[in-house]
């Protein structure tokens, strides 16, 4: 009775390993765990007319609220919206890339420049949605004047939202950029830092818990909402509305003028969704168009 147990265990995990196995060989390399292909499918249903599926990827709300709601309209059009929710802030666009989905919601543009420039992509905007608003936030003060001098200031290590971050300062008036550099600035560029304040660089998905240890974080309404944060309540500074950082619909250059995309495009900057920001995350997302 044990040899018997023993081999139906080992049968078991046999088929466990081949499993894994096989379902390795349908996912691409880029760690996404996304199924290839994904290219946009036409197929023709059972009362005659012709459906495309399109796969969206996306990460958190209100994107994915979106994306939701213009299901029915992309419906009937004959659109059959998918949306494929992934993990962070790299698996959208290699899964683009890769051609595993046929467009994603979860980024601004200058993100997006990044990722092109460091993975030879060739990723292209195609309707900005709407503005998550960076702003400046601390568990310890209540103003930008009460931070003490020697304060230490959190921001994000990727250069697109650091630059961001650091322009932001600087025109509030908190620092000094060398001149010119705008969004592309590094804290290497500041040239004037009367306070003496320490900057400290993590990524982008460490920026809230850092807020029990750090002064000063700044970020965007993603990692400060969960918190109970919105920048027009708590933040000690914002942004003035940048709209290079929208939030933006991206696709590649071989289907941004596709069809498909353009009826998502014209659907995810329609009067209903600006009516549902405007409603559900006034605090949070402005709409882009």
């Amino acid at each position: 009775m044990l040899k018997t147990g023993k081999w139906i265990m080992s049968l078991v995990v046999l088929m466990l390993v081949l499993s894994a196995c096989g379902n390795n060989s349908n996912t691409s390399n880029n760690g996404t765990g996304v199924e290839a292909p994904a290219a946009a499918e036409t197929e023709t249903t059972e009362n005659g007319t012709t459906e495309t599926t399109l796969k969206v990827a996306s990460l958190i709300p209100p994107m994915t609220d979106i994306l939701e709601l213009i299901k029915p309209q992309l419906k009937e059009e004959g659109i059959n919206l998918e949306v494929v929710i992934l993990s962070d802030n790299v698996q959208p666009n290699d899964a683009l890339a890769n051609k595993e989905v046929d467009a994603n919601f979860f980024q601004h543009v200058p993100w997006m420049e990044e990722y092109n420039k460091n993975k030879n992509a060739n990723l292209v905007p195609v309707q900005p949605v709407y503005h998550a608003v960076y702003g400046a936030y601390s568990k310890r003060y209540k103003s930008m004047e009460e931070l003490p001098d020697g304060a230490t200031i959190v921001i994000a290590n990727d250069a697109s939202n650091g630059g961001r971050s650091l322009d932001m300062l600087d025109k509030a008036g908190v620092i000094k950029l060398k001149e010119g550099v705008g969004i592309n600035g590094t804290v290497a560029d500041i040239v004037e830092n009367k306070h003496n304040y320490k900057f400290e660089e993590v990524d982008l998905l460490m920026l809230a818990r850092m807020l029990d240890d750090a002064d000063l974080v700044l970020m965007t309404p993603a990692y400060a909402s969960p918190l109970g944060l919105t920048p027009k309540k708590d933040a000690l500074l914002t942004e003035t509305i940048e709209s290079a950082f929208a939030i933006t619909l991206v696709a590649r250059e071989d289907n941004r003028d596709s069809e498909p995309i353009q009826k998502l495009a014209k659907a995810i900057s329609s009067p209903e969704v600006k009516q549902f920001l405007e409603e559900n995350y006034d605090e949070i997302a402005l709409p882009a168009f």
